[in-house]
């Protein structure tokens, strides 16, 4: 991503953090909570399993996924479903 906007990583690394307050992997799972949710809602997507989903949205890790699904949204992602 730095070097598409030609930035130095560092650069990059601190523009994030100081206009969004989120480091680099914040940002990124930002991205990816988003990317799950409308994968989610989608009905053709409803025979792929939760971990499915967060793995199309770029996450490799269920606890990472999880963790940082529920601190973006305040709910796990069984609830956001329900919720829905």
């Amino acid at each position: 991503m730095a070097e598409h906007l030609d930035l130095h990583p560092n650069q990059l690394s601190w523009l994030l953090n100081e206009c969004l307050g989120k480091n680099f992997s914040e940002f990124i799972n930002h991205y990816r909570v988003e990317t799950f949710k409308r994968l989610a809602k989608e009905p053709a997507n409803a025979h792929i399993t939760l971990l499915g989903l967060a793995y199309e949205s770029g996450f490799n890790s269920k606890t990472v996924f999880n963790t940082y699904f529920k601190k973006e949204t305040g709910l796990t992602p069984k609830q956001f479903l329900k919720a829905g």
